[in-house]
């Protein structure tokens, strides 16, 4: 008797909300995948959880791993949809939030006005007492006038509490006491203290972290509350795993304490997912391509490593400063190009694509729902890059006079006909996600060139070809399951936690750096433990904050494995030198300095592992559903043939130009490039190369 295991994942985006499901029988090792999509219903996102789950006819009582991903907090954020909050800080500190940084990027505008706070002035309360930056105190901490200011935020409606004090990164004492004494007085109270988030100095970074994650808080755990009693209702009994902005999971328990962690978790298990990919088919340096319906987000994955940062910043644009996030997040750009992008017209004539979207209501005009704006989508319908007769996987009929009505009325604004400004479209779309894919790669010292482009999400395939042609690169990749690939990897995640502490010391300090990260280590393992993870399944790699000496910020150099001693810091400073080269352009004769240090804390729950996919013995004519004439906007009118996805097998071969067709995608394949179908269903195809 076979013996199945089912893992599932779903992951909620702006316009629709996908799911993944596989199945493998451990006695014959066939694996069966399904994947399902369905439209995002805000304000109440898990009931489209639930929906794509019963549209995928699943049972989840059957279902032994259940991971998720979300877009709630981000919502939260920049709809300003969370709660009431106060902050409470060290006398003398109440205005850090409104002081900010001076790092306006409208720097010449005399009329600049900052980022207005999330916490008004006088919800922001100060108590007496003094931690120096190594953590000793200097002023006792006074905590007579709490109930005071806690009866003032009652009468408020004060729904949050965020604690902020100064230097608490280096001794949380003074935070710890405050936060107790808060539950004593006001018990039901959501409330969150920096040091439980962030252990990283810069005061205003910290502080506005803290209050954004207690803004979130109530908004998040109610999500994930009612989420959770829909699928306990639903059947499922097994753990339940959230995904994380540093390409983790981390369970719900964890998550719930501290919302703040999944700002972009949605994104993350996608670059995670490409990481891993690239592990399964040699392909170590990855750029990965996120295309959704509302916007396309890029990330540099480096020897299979993705890049963790802290310096993370919403609604930071050519006019705002934004809001930093000081939480542990994949390092990536985002831009608002997507399917459902709308082309305009400004004042001077100029056409422009995105960052507005249609949405999913009432979305792109072939939608048929109302929309008047032409899309991205639209554009690719008009030029025949997307089969009108199989829109949305045959799921829904293409409104293609809606489309020729406003695609008609931007082109007249344009003064060119419909094909035209259909090109143009593509065009400005695609020169606005090479731009993106420039910033992680060749403003950061790399070369696309060493590079293979791994796109994915409903809209990556329909313009990965085009960008690696202008990039450079030789090969871009589709997976298997393009269109739901954020899912996807949240099955290859791991349980995975963070771990930042500041502490500067010299450069040759072995008994530091050893005590610092020893220290580290045993907090990481006592918070695993508490999960029921074995001590022998955790993995910690340290990773050192480094700088020279009387700069302002530092890189993060690997620490090789084994005895921290002089050999290894002489090691570090060597390895410090190149990485700040080659981000940098030059390097320094001068001393250095350990700032911290960044610690991952890893262990496996469930990863899912890919076995190749069988070969019926199908021949490539019977994928062949026809041929049709595309515009490939770049290349002009070609003949291509038309291929089903879902009858392609591995090892088959053929070249541009041609168009694959998935239910939940487009593959454009443009002329003169070859494609071949590996062992796992993905489709990998050669920029300026034939197929055989």
């Amino acid at each position: 008797m076979s013996e199945t295991i089912s893992r599932m994942a779903t992951d909620v985006g702006g316009t629709f909300t996908d799911l993944v499901y596989f199945e493998t029988d451990r006695t014959t090792g066939r694996q069966t995948v399904r994947t399902e999509k369905s439209d995002t219903t805000p304000p109440d996102f898990e009931q489209g959880v639930l929906n794509v789950i019963e549209k995928a006819g699943l049972s989840l009582a059957e279902i032994s791993f259940f991971a998720h991903g979300t877009t709630v907090v981000i919502n939260a954020l920049t709809e300003r949809k969370g709660a009431h909050t106060a902050l409470i800080t060290t006398a003398g500190f109440r205005d850090v939030l409104e002081i900010a940084r001076g790092n306006r990027p409208d720097f010449f505008n005399l009329s600049y006005e900052k980022p207005a706070p999330f916490v008004e002035r006088y919800l922001r309360q100060e108590i007496a007492g003094r931690m120096d930056y190594r953590g000793s105190e200097t002023v006792a901490l006074d905590l007579s006038g709490l109930p005071a200011i806690i009866d003032g935020f009652k009468a408020d409606g004060v729904q949050a509490i965020a604690i902020c004090l100064i230097h608490a990164y280096a001794n949380p004492a003074h935070e710890k006491a405050v936060i107790a004494e808060i539950r004593r007085l006001w018990p039901e109270i959501a409330v969150v203290a920096s040091h439980q988030i962030t252990r990283e100095w810069r005061e205003y970074e910290r502080t506005s972290t803290t209050v954004l994650s207690a803004y979130v808080q109530p908004t998040a755990e109610r999500y994930l509350e009612r989420l959770e009693t829909g699928l306990r209702g639903g059947g499922y009994g097994g753990p339940l795993y959230i995904m994380q902005s540093n390409c983790g999971v981390d369970s719900l328990a964890s998550t719930k304490a501290i919302p703040i962690t999944m700002v972009e978790s949605g994104p993350a298990s996608g670059f995670w997912g490409a990481a891993e990919l690239g592990r399964i088919i040699g392909e170590p340096n990855v750029l990965a391509l996120d295309i959704g319906g509302t916007t396309a987000k890029c990330s540099l994955i480096e020897n299979g490593q993705v890049s963790i940062k802290t310096d993370y910043w919403i609604e930071r644009d050519r006019k705002s400063a934004g809001y930093p996030i000081m939480v542990p997040v994949v390092d990536l750009v985002e831009i608002g190009n997507g399917g459902g992008s709308i082309a305009w017209v400004d004042d001077f004539g100029k056409l422009h694509v995105g960052p507005q979207s249609a949405g999913a209501v009432p979305g792109p005009a072939a939608y048929g729902r109302g929309g008047l704006d032409v899309t991205t989508t639209d554009a690719n319908l008009a030029l025949g890059r997307i089969n009108r007769d199989y829109f949305c996987g045959g799921a829904m009929i293409a409104d293609m006079e809606a489309v020729d009505a406003s695609l008609g009325a931007l082109a007249d604004r344009l003064g060119v006909s419909q094909q035209e400004a259909a090109r143009g479209i593509v065009r400005i779309a695609n020169a606005n996600m090479v731009n993106a894919l420039k910033l992680v790669s060749l403003n950061r010292g790399y070369d696309p060139r060493d590079f293979t482009l791994v796109v994915f999400g409903g809209g990556g395939a329909m313009h990965g070809v085009a960008l690696g042609q202008e990039l450079g690169v030789g090969k871009v990749v589709v997976p298997r399951g393009a269109p739901v690939f954020s899912a996807w990897g949240m099955m290859m995640s791991d349980l995975r936690r963070d771990y930042f502490v500041t502490r500067l010391m010299d450069g040759t300090d072995v008994a530091g750096l050893d005590g610092l990260v020893s220290e580290m280590g045993a907090h990481a393992m006592a918070q695993f433990g508490k999960e029921a993870v074995a001590a022998e399944a955790v993995k910690l790699q340290p990773l050192v904050k480094v700088r020279y000496r009387n700069q302002e910020h530092s890189v993060e150099v690997p620490l090789v494995a084994g005895t921290i001693d002089a050999a290894c810091l002489a090691q570090l400073a060597q390895d410090f030198h190149e990485i700040y080269e080659r981000e940098y352009t030059y390097r320094l004769d001068t001393p250095v300095e350990i700032v911290g240090v960044h610690l991952i804390a890893s262990a496996e729950v469930g990863k899912l592992q890919m076995l190749p996919q069988p070969r019926t013995g199908a021949v490539l004519q019977d994928a062949i559903k026809g041929t049709r004439l595309v515009d490939y906007a770049t290349e002009g009118v070609h003949q291509a043939i038309i291929y089903n996805a879902e009858q392609l097998e591995p090892g088959m071969r053929f070249d541009g130009p041609a168009v694959i067709e998935d239910p939940g995608t487009t593959i454009v394949i443009h002329p003169d490039n070859g494609v071949s179908i590996d062992d796992f269903g993905n489709t990998h195809i050669t920029i300026g190369g034939r197929s055989a």
